[in-house]
Protein backbone atom coordinates (compact mmCIF):
# COMPACT_ATOMS: atom_id res chain seq x y z
CA UNK A 1 0.00 0.00 0.00
CA UNK A 2 0.86 3.72 -0.79
CA UNK A 3 -0.38 6.48 1.25
CA UNK A 4 -0.49 10.25 0.22
CA UNK A 5 -1.16 12.91 2.62
CA UNK A 6 -2.30 16.69 1.76
CA UNK A 7 -2.11 19.30 4.69
CA UNK A 8 -2.45 22.98 4.96
CA UNK A 9 -4.61 24.00 2.37
CA UNK A 10 -6.01 26.79 2.63
CA UNK A 11 -9.34 25.94 2.28
CA UNK A 12 -10.42 22.17 1.67
CA UNK A 13 -14.62 22.14 -0.14
CA UNK A 14 -15.92 18.91 -0.35
CA UNK A 15 -18.74 19.69 -2.33
CA UNK A 16 -21.28 16.91 -0.52
CA UNK A 17 -24.41 17.30 0.34
CA UNK A 18 -23.82 19.84 3.66
CA UNK A 19 -20.81 21.55 1.98
CA UNK A 20 -18.13 20.93 4.70
CA UNK A 21 -15.47 22.49 4.27
CA UNK A 22 -12.48 22.64 6.21
CA UNK A 23 -9.87 26.02 6.48
CA UNK A 24 -6.23 24.14 6.88
CA UNK A 25 -7.59 21.41 5.48
CA UNK A 26 -6.05 18.17 4.90
CA UNK A 27 -6.82 14.73 3.24
CA UNK A 28 -5.21 11.22 3.71
CA UNK A 29 -5.27 8.73 0.47
CA UNK A 30 -4.21 5.12 0.72
CA UNK A 31 -3.41 3.68 -2.84
CA UNK A 32 -6.53 5.10 -4.63
CA UNK A 33 -9.23 5.62 -2.08
CA UNK A 34 -9.60 9.23 0.45
CA UNK A 35 -9.43 7.81 4.43
CA UNK A 36 -9.75 10.67 6.09
CA UNK A 37 -10.83 14.19 5.33
CA UNK A 38 -10.61 17.01 7.83
CA UNK A 39 -8.66 19.70 9.64
CA UNK A 40 -5.12 18.84 8.86
CA UNK A 41 -4.47 18.55 12.93
CA UNK A 42 -7.09 16.00 13.39
CA UNK A 43 -5.27 13.86 10.51
CA UNK A 44 -2.50 11.60 10.69
CA UNK A 45 1.05 13.34 10.43
CA UNK A 46 3.12 10.91 8.34
CA UNK A 47 2.69 9.16 4.76
CA UNK A 48 4.91 8.33 2.09
CA UNK A 49 4.16 11.22 0.19
CA UNK A 50 3.67 14.46 1.66
CA UNK A 51 2.21 17.38 -0.08
CA UNK A 52 1.78 20.97 1.36
CA UNK A 53 -1.23 22.69 0.20
CA UNK A 54 -0.91 25.99 1.59
CA UNK A 55 -2.32 29.39 -0.30
CA UNK A 56 -4.44 26.01 -2.15
CA UNK A 57 -7.84 25.97 -3.13
CA UNK A 58 -8.69 22.15 -2.48
CA UNK A 59 -11.94 20.93 -4.51
CA UNK A 60 -13.02 17.31 -6.05
CA UNK A 61 -11.65 16.70 -9.51
CA UNK A 62 -14.04 18.39 -12.31
CA UNK A 63 -16.16 15.83 -15.06
CA UNK A 64 -16.26 16.53 -18.47
CA UNK A 65 -19.29 15.00 -19.69
CA UNK A 66 -19.26 15.60 -23.27
CA UNK A 67 -16.15 16.18 -25.85
CA UNK A 68 -14.68 15.15 -29.06
CA UNK A 69 -10.59 15.35 -28.64
CA UNK A 70 -9.60 14.53 -32.32
CA UNK A 71 -10.55 17.95 -32.83
CA UNK A 72 -7.45 19.70 -31.49
CA UNK A 73 -6.89 18.73 -35.04
CA UNK A 74 -8.90 21.07 -36.45
CA UNK A 75 -9.21 24.55 -34.07
CA UNK A 76 -9.75 27.51 -35.91
CA UNK A 77 -10.16 26.17 -39.54
CA UNK A 78 -10.53 28.85 -41.49
CA UNK A 79 -14.29 28.05 -43.30
CA UNK A 80 -15.34 27.12 -39.59
CA UNK A 81 -15.07 30.04 -37.91
CA UNK A 82 -18.39 32.29 -38.86
CA UNK A 83 -20.20 28.73 -39.62
CA UNK A 84 -23.30 27.07 -38.01
CA UNK A 85 -23.31 23.75 -37.08
CA UNK A 86 -24.63 21.90 -40.28
CA UNK A 87 -22.00 24.34 -42.37
CA UNK A 88 -19.56 23.68 -39.73
CA UNK A 89 -19.30 19.87 -40.29
CA UNK A 90 -20.11 19.90 -43.82
CA UNK A 91 -17.00 21.55 -43.78
CA UNK A 92 -14.82 19.41 -41.27
CA UNK A 93 -16.17 15.59 -42.66
CA UNK A 94 -13.85 15.94 -45.56
CA UNK A 95 -11.24 16.66 -43.68
CA UNK A 96 -11.64 14.18 -40.87
CA UNK A 97 -11.84 11.72 -43.10
CA UNK A 98 -7.64 11.45 -43.12
CA UNK A 99 -7.77 11.03 -39.44
CA UNK A 100 -5.68 8.19 -38.93
CA UNK A 101 -4.54 6.17 -35.55
CA UNK A 102 -1.82 8.17 -34.44
CA UNK A 103 -4.14 11.52 -35.51
CA UNK A 104 -5.91 9.86 -32.87
CA UNK A 105 -4.07 8.95 -30.49
CA UNK A 106 -2.01 12.18 -30.37
CA UNK A 107 -4.92 14.69 -30.36
CA UNK A 108 -5.90 12.34 -27.68
CA UNK A 109 -3.23 12.94 -25.54
CA UNK A 110 -3.12 16.43 -25.72
CA UNK A 111 -7.31 17.09 -25.35
CA UNK A 112 -6.52 15.32 -22.17
CA UNK A 113 -3.06 17.58 -21.36
CA UNK A 114 -5.61 20.24 -21.88
CA UNK A 115 -8.39 19.32 -19.41
CA UNK A 116 -5.97 17.74 -16.66
CA UNK A 117 -4.48 21.51 -16.49
CA UNK A 118 -7.60 22.78 -16.34
CA UNK A 119 -8.57 20.64 -13.11
CA UNK A 120 -10.34 17.61 -14.91
CA UNK A 121 -9.80 14.49 -13.98
CA UNK A 122 -12.61 12.53 -15.14
CA UNK A 123 -13.85 12.81 -19.19
CA UNK A 124 -16.48 11.28 -21.58
CA UNK A 125 -15.33 11.69 -25.39
CA UNK A 126 -16.90 11.35 -28.23
CA UNK A 127 -15.54 9.74 -31.40
CA UNK A 128 -18.07 9.16 -34.26
CA UNK A 129 -15.68 8.77 -36.97
CA UNK A 130 -13.12 5.95 -37.11
CA UNK A 131 -11.20 6.04 -41.07
CA UNK A 132 -7.90 4.43 -42.29
CA UNK A 133 -7.84 1.60 -39.64
CA UNK A 134 -8.36 3.97 -36.37
CA UNK A 135 -10.25 2.30 -33.52
CA UNK A 136 -11.41 3.47 -29.75
CA UNK A 137 -8.44 1.37 -28.84
CA UNK A 138 -5.88 4.17 -29.75
CA UNK A 139 -7.80 6.67 -27.31
CA UNK A 140 -8.27 4.17 -24.57
CA UNK A 141 -4.04 3.48 -25.06
CA UNK A 142 -3.51 7.16 -24.92
CA UNK A 143 -5.51 8.21 -21.93
CA UNK A 144 -4.42 5.16 -19.54
CA UNK A 145 -0.80 6.42 -20.45
CA UNK A 146 -1.51 9.83 -19.49
CA UNK A 147 -3.32 8.29 -16.19
CA UNK A 148 -6.76 9.78 -16.69
CA UNK A 149 -10.41 8.81 -15.58
CA UNK A 150 -12.05 8.02 -19.29
CA UNK A 151 -15.76 6.98 -20.34
CA UNK A 152 -14.90 6.18 -23.29
CA UNK A 153 -17.67 6.56 -26.26
CA UNK A 154 -17.61 4.35 -29.32
CA UNK A 155 -19.22 6.60 -31.50
CA UNK A 156 -20.57 5.95 -34.53
CA UNK A 157 -22.82 7.67 -38.13
CA UNK A 158 -24.34 4.73 -40.84
CA UNK A 159 -26.62 7.30 -42.78
CA UNK A 160 -24.69 9.09 -45.62
CA UNK A 161 -25.49 11.84 -47.77
CA UNK A 162 -26.93 9.47 -50.58
CA UNK A 163 -29.12 7.94 -47.88
CA UNK A 164 -30.52 11.39 -46.17
CA UNK A 165 -28.22 11.99 -43.76
CA UNK A 166 -25.36 15.16 -43.65
CA UNK A 167 -22.25 13.35 -43.72
CA UNK A 168 -20.45 12.20 -46.76
CA UNK A 169 -20.79 8.51 -47.42
CA UNK A 170 -17.09 8.05 -47.05
CA UNK A 171 -17.08 8.65 -43.60
CA UNK A 172 -19.81 6.20 -42.49
CA UNK A 173 -20.05 2.60 -41.02
CA UNK A 174 -21.77 -0.33 -41.38
CA UNK A 175 -24.65 -0.77 -39.02
CA UNK A 176 -23.52 -4.21 -38.61
CA UNK A 177 -19.94 -3.61 -38.09
CA UNK A 178 -20.44 -0.66 -35.80
CA UNK A 179 -22.19 -3.35 -33.94
CA UNK A 180 -19.88 -5.80 -33.87
CA UNK A 181 -17.08 -3.17 -32.81
CA UNK A 182 -19.07 -2.18 -30.02
CA UNK A 183 -19.84 -5.30 -28.47
CA UNK A 184 -16.03 -6.13 -28.66
CA UNK A 185 -14.92 -2.97 -27.15
CA UNK A 186 -17.39 -3.51 -24.40
CA UNK A 187 -16.54 -7.46 -23.91
CA UNK A 188 -12.63 -6.28 -24.28
CA UNK A 189 -12.27 -2.74 -22.21
CA UNK A 190 -15.42 -1.64 -19.74
CA UNK A 191 -15.11 -1.61 -16.07
CA UNK A 192 -17.95 -1.39 -13.99
CA UNK A 193 -16.06 -1.91 -10.41
CA UNK A 194 -16.36 0.97 -8.33
CA UNK A 195 -13.17 3.55 -9.17
CA UNK A 196 -12.46 1.78 -12.42
CA UNK A 197 -10.85 4.15 -14.63
CA UNK A 198 -12.11 3.04 -17.51
CA UNK A 199 -15.81 2.66 -18.93
CA UNK A 200 -17.35 2.29 -22.07
CA UNK A 201 -20.10 4.17 -23.88
CA UNK A 202 -22.16 3.65 -27.06
CA UNK A 203 -22.94 6.65 -28.97
CA UNK A 204 -24.62 6.94 -31.65
CA UNK A 205 -23.59 10.24 -32.98
CA UNK A 206 -27.23 12.21 -33.84
CA UNK A 207 -30.46 12.01 -35.51
CA UNK A 208 -29.18 13.49 -38.92
CA UNK A 209 -25.93 10.73 -39.25
CA UNK A 210 -27.75 7.25 -37.98
CA UNK A 211 -30.49 5.48 -38.56
CA UNK A 212 -33.26 4.25 -35.65
CA UNK A 213 -32.52 1.02 -36.57
CA UNK A 214 -28.89 1.94 -35.27
CA UNK A 215 -30.20 3.64 -32.36
CA UNK A 216 -32.42 0.72 -31.49
CA UNK A 217 -29.75 -2.12 -31.31
CA UNK A 218 -27.21 0.21 -29.75
CA UNK A 219 -29.14 1.05 -26.65
CA UNK A 220 -30.30 -2.64 -26.40
CA UNK A 221 -27.05 -3.40 -26.77
CA UNK A 222 -25.77 -1.44 -23.89
CA UNK A 223 -28.24 -2.23 -21.86
CA UNK A 224 -27.80 -5.60 -22.23
CA UNK A 225 -24.07 -5.30 -20.80
CA UNK A 226 -25.18 -2.55 -18.07
CA UNK A 227 -22.88 0.54 -20.15
CA UNK A 228 -24.57 4.05 -20.49
CA UNK A 229 -25.63 5.40 -24.02
CA UNK A 230 -24.97 8.92 -25.34
CA UNK A 231 -25.77 11.08 -28.38
CA UNK A 232 -26.49 14.70 -29.34
CA UNK A 233 -29.54 15.78 -29.60
CA UNK A 234 -31.62 19.21 -29.97
CA UNK A 235 -28.89 21.06 -30.23
CA UNK A 236 -29.90 23.12 -33.40
CA UNK A 237 -33.42 24.59 -34.93
CA UNK A 238 -31.62 22.94 -38.12
CA UNK A 239 -31.47 19.83 -36.14
CA UNK A 240 -35.07 20.09 -35.47
CA UNK A 241 -35.79 20.93 -39.01
CA UNK A 242 -34.39 17.56 -40.34
CA UNK A 243 -36.30 15.26 -37.59
CA UNK A 244 -39.46 16.76 -38.31
CA UNK A 245 -38.95 16.39 -42.10
CA UNK A 246 -37.38 12.87 -41.90
CA UNK A 247 -39.14 11.73 -38.99
CA UNK A 248 -42.53 13.43 -38.39
CA UNK A 249 -40.83 13.91 -35.14
CA UNK A 250 -38.83 16.65 -32.86
CA UNK A 251 -35.83 15.12 -31.71
CA UNK A 252 -36.64 14.60 -27.93
CA UNK A 253 -39.93 12.56 -29.44
CA UNK A 254 -37.83 10.70 -31.67
CA UNK A 255 -34.99 9.77 -28.94
CA UNK A 256 -38.22 8.91 -26.44
CA UNK A 257 -40.17 6.81 -29.67
CA UNK A 258 -36.86 5.01 -29.52
CA UNK A 259 -36.01 4.30 -25.88
CA UNK A 260 -33.39 6.93 -25.72
CA UNK A 261 -34.17 8.29 -22.04
CA UNK A 262 -33.62 7.11 -18.84
CA UNK A 263 -30.61 6.89 -16.00
CA UNK A 264 -28.08 5.19 -18.35
CA UNK A 265 -28.64 7.90 -20.96
CA UNK A 266 -27.49 11.50 -21.57
CA UNK A 267 -27.77 13.57 -24.16
CA UNK A 268 -25.21 16.38 -25.22
CA UNK A 269 -26.82 20.08 -25.79
CA UNK A 270 -30.62 19.68 -25.36
CA UNK A 271 -30.59 23.49 -26.33
CA UNK A 272 -34.30 23.57 -27.94
CA UNK A 273 -37.18 21.14 -26.32
CA UNK A 274 -40.17 21.98 -25.46
CA UNK A 275 -41.24 22.80 -21.64
CA UNK A 276 -43.01 19.69 -22.04
CA UNK A 277 -40.21 17.84 -22.92
CA UNK A 278 -38.26 19.33 -20.55
CA UNK A 279 -40.61 17.80 -17.84
CA UNK A 280 -40.88 14.06 -19.43
CA UNK A 281 -36.45 14.26 -19.44
CA UNK A 282 -37.13 15.36 -15.79
CA UNK A 283 -39.21 12.43 -15.06
CA UNK A 284 -37.36 10.01 -16.69
CA UNK A 285 -33.95 11.53 -14.93
CA UNK A 286 -32.41 11.85 -18.15
CA UNK A 287 -28.85 13.05 -17.99
CA UNK A 288 -27.42 16.03 -20.35
CA UNK A 289 -24.00 17.32 -21.13
CA UNK A 290 -24.74 21.14 -21.31
CA UNK A 291 -22.07 22.78 -23.53
CA UNK A 292 -22.46 26.97 -23.40
CA UNK A 293 -19.29 27.87 -25.30
CA UNK A 294 -19.59 25.22 -28.47
CA UNK A 295 -23.74 26.62 -28.66
CA UNK A 296 -22.21 30.08 -28.25
CA UNK A 297 -19.41 29.60 -31.06
CA UNK A 298 -21.70 27.94 -33.34
CA UNK A 299 -25.09 30.46 -32.53
CA UNK A 300 -27.06 27.03 -31.87
CA UNK A 301 -28.94 28.78 -28.51
CA UNK A 302 -29.32 29.42 -24.92
CA UNK A 303 -30.21 25.96 -23.14
CA UNK A 304 -32.90 26.30 -20.71
CA UNK A 305 -30.84 25.18 -18.17
CA UNK A 306 -32.85 26.78 -15.01
CA UNK A 307 -36.03 24.35 -15.94
CA UNK A 308 -34.14 21.26 -16.33
CA UNK A 309 -32.49 21.47 -13.71
CA UNK A 310 -35.58 22.20 -11.27
CA UNK A 311 -37.36 19.33 -13.61
CA UNK A 312 -34.87 16.65 -12.37
CA UNK A 313 -32.76 16.49 -15.34
CA UNK A 314 -29.52 15.22 -14.46
CA UNK A 315 -27.01 17.78 -16.14
CA UNK A 316 -23.23 17.99 -15.99
CA UNK A 317 -20.97 20.13 -17.85
CA UNK A 318 -19.36 19.50 -21.15
CA UNK A 319 -16.52 21.41 -23.25
CA UNK A 320 -17.65 19.71 -26.19
CA UNK A 321 -15.39 19.34 -29.32
CA UNK A 322 -12.16 21.62 -29.41
CA UNK A 323 -13.15 22.88 -33.04
CA UNK A 324 -16.49 24.37 -31.79
CA UNK A 325 -15.16 25.24 -28.42
CA UNK A 326 -11.51 25.35 -29.66
CA UNK A 327 -10.38 24.76 -26.26
CA UNK A 328 -10.66 22.42 -23.20
CA UNK A 329 -10.66 24.43 -20.46
CA UNK A 330 -13.38 22.78 -18.03
CA UNK A 331 -12.92 25.90 -15.09
CA UNK A 332 -13.52 28.06 -18.09
CA UNK A 333 -16.74 26.21 -19.11
CA UNK A 334 -18.46 26.89 -15.85
CA UNK A 335 -17.43 30.14 -15.77
CA UNK A 336 -18.94 30.38 -19.47
CA UNK A 337 -22.08 28.38 -18.01
CA UNK A 338 -22.79 31.08 -15.11
CA UNK A 339 -22.32 33.92 -17.34
CA UNK A 340 -24.84 32.66 -20.24
CA UNK A 341 -27.42 32.06 -17.98
CA UNK A 342 -27.23 35.67 -16.55
CA UNK A 343 -27.21 37.16 -19.85
CA UNK A 344 -31.13 36.21 -19.90
CA UNK A 345 -32.19 39.31 -17.05
CA UNK A 346 -31.31 37.29 -13.68
CA UNK A 347 -28.14 37.84 -12.37
CA UNK A 348 -28.64 35.23 -9.77
CA UNK A 349 -29.61 32.55 -12.62
CA UNK A 350 -26.47 30.60 -11.75
CA UNK A 351 -24.31 30.97 -9.05
CA UNK A 352 -20.54 30.44 -8.99
CA UNK A 353 -21.21 27.38 -6.79
CA UNK A 354 -24.09 25.82 -9.07
CA UNK A 355 -21.49 26.34 -11.58
CA UNK A 356 -19.04 23.95 -9.60
CA UNK A 357 -21.35 22.09 -8.66
CA UNK A 358 -22.62 20.83 -12.45
CA UNK A 359 -18.82 20.73 -13.07
CA UNK A 360 -17.99 17.99 -10.40
CA UNK A 361 -21.31 16.26 -8.65
CA UNK A 362 -23.45 16.94 -11.88
CA UNK A 363 -21.08 15.88 -14.12
CA UNK A 364 -20.23 12.57 -11.78
CA UNK A 365 -24.54 11.58 -12.11
CA UNK A 366 -24.59 12.57 -15.61
CA UNK A 367 -21.85 9.66 -16.45
CA UNK A 368 -23.61 7.67 -13.60
CA UNK A 369 -20.88 7.73 -11.09
CA UNK A 370 -21.23 7.34 -7.36
CA UNK A 371 -17.26 7.57 -6.36
CA UNK A 372 -16.02 10.59 -7.92
CA UNK A 373 -17.34 14.14 -7.39
CA UNK A 374 -17.21 14.89 -4.21
CA UNK A 375 -14.53 14.39 -1.40
CA UNK A 376 -14.86 11.93 1.67
CA UNK A 377 -13.80 8.62 3.32
CA UNK A 378 -14.33 5.75 0.32
CA UNK A 379 -14.61 7.86 -2.89
CA UNK A 380 -11.75 8.00 -5.59
CA UNK A 381 -8.64 10.07 -4.62
CA UNK A 382 -9.47 12.33 -7.61
CA UNK A 383 -9.30 15.79 -6.11
CA UNK A 384 -7.34 19.12 -7.50
CA UNK A 385 -5.84 22.42 -6.45
CA UNK A 386 -5.45 26.10 -7.16
CA UNK A 387 -2.77 28.30 -6.12
CA UNK A 388 -5.03 31.41 -4.32
CA UNK A 389 -1.66 33.55 -4.39
CA UNK A 390 -1.60 34.04 -8.23
CA UNK A 391 -2.25 37.35 -10.43
CA UNK A 392 -5.03 36.26 -12.20
CA UNK A 393 -6.89 35.32 -8.34
CA UNK A 394 -5.20 38.62 -6.53
CA UNK A 395 -7.75 40.57 -5.08
CA UNK A 396 -10.63 37.81 -5.66
CA UNK A 397 -9.55 35.34 -3.77
CA UNK A 398 -9.21 36.98 -0.74
CA UNK A 399 -12.47 37.83 -0.49
CA UNK A 400 -14.19 34.17 -1.67
CA UNK A 401 -11.58 31.88 -2.80
CA UNK A 402 -14.08 29.39 -4.37
CA UNK A 403 -16.07 31.92 -6.35
CA UNK A 404 -12.65 33.32 -7.26
CA UNK A 405 -12.02 30.46 -9.58
CA UNK A 406 -15.16 31.12 -11.67
CA UNK A 407 -15.28 34.80 -11.46
CA UNK A 408 -12.09 35.49 -12.43
CA UNK A 409 -9.50 34.40 -15.09
CA UNK A 410 -10.10 30.66 -14.95
CA UNK A 411 -6.55 29.69 -13.63
CA UNK A 412 -4.38 25.89 -14.41
CA UNK A 413 -4.54 24.06 -11.30
CA UNK A 414 -0.91 23.67 -9.30
CA UNK A 415 -2.08 20.09 -8.39
CA UNK A 416 -3.94 17.37 -9.59
CA UNK A 417 -4.46 14.01 -8.01
CA UNK A 418 -6.10 11.20 -9.93
CA UNK A 419 -6.56 7.91 -8.74
CA UNK A 420 -4.58 8.62 -5.72
CA UNK A 421 -1.81 9.36 -7.99
CA UNK A 422 -0.19 13.46 -8.70
CA UNK A 423 -0.52 13.81 -12.12
CA UNK A 424 0.16 17.87 -11.38
CA UNK A 425 2.68 19.42 -9.65
CA UNK A 426 3.64 22.81 -9.35
CA UNK A 427 1.22 23.29 -12.18
CA UNK A 428 3.74 21.18 -14.66
CA UNK A 429 2.40 17.78 -16.05
CA UNK A 430 4.26 14.49 -14.79
CA UNK A 431 5.69 12.29 -16.90
CA UNK A 432 4.95 14.41 -20.27
CA UNK A 433 6.53 15.97 -22.39
CA UNK A 434 4.51 18.19 -23.67
CA UNK A 435 6.45 20.31 -25.98
CA UNK A 436 7.47 17.16 -27.91
CA UNK A 437 3.55 16.41 -28.31
CA UNK A 438 2.58 19.72 -29.26
CA UNK A 439 5.25 19.20 -31.82
CA UNK A 440 3.37 16.19 -33.41
CA UNK A 441 0.45 17.08 -32.93
CA UNK A 442 0.97 20.38 -34.80
CA UNK A 443 2.74 18.58 -37.76
CA UNK A 444 -0.43 16.39 -38.03
CA UNK A 445 -2.69 18.89 -37.74
CA UNK A 446 -1.62 20.33 -40.54
CA UNK A 447 -1.00 17.67 -42.53
CA UNK A 448 -4.51 16.83 -42.37
CA UNK A 449 -5.87 20.20 -43.18
CA UNK A 450 -3.85 20.21 -46.53
CA UNK A 451 -4.76 16.90 -47.35
CA UNK A 452 -0.86 15.24 -47.41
Amino acid sequence: MSSLLIQHATLLVSMDDHDTRWQDGAISVVDNVIQQIGSTEQLPQQADQIINARNMLILPGLVNTHHHFYQTLTRNVPGTQDANLFQWLRTLYPIWAGLTPEAIAVSTKVAIAELMLSGCTTSSDHTYIWPNGARLDDQIQSAQEMGFRFHAARGSMSVGESQGGLPPDSVVEDEKAILRDSQRVIEQYHDAKPYAMLRIVLAPCSPFSVSPDLMRQSIEMARSYGVHSHTHLAETRDEADYCAATFKRTPVELAEELAWVGTDVWHAHMVHPSTDEVTRLGQTQTGVAHCPSSNMRLASGIAPLRAMRQAGVRVGLGVDGSASNDGSHMLAEARQAMLLQRVQGDPAALTAKDALWLATRGGASVLGRDDIGYLAPGMAADFIGYRLDTLELAGGAIHDPLASIVFCQPPHVDLSIINGQVRVQEGQLLNVELPTLIQRHNAIARALVRGE
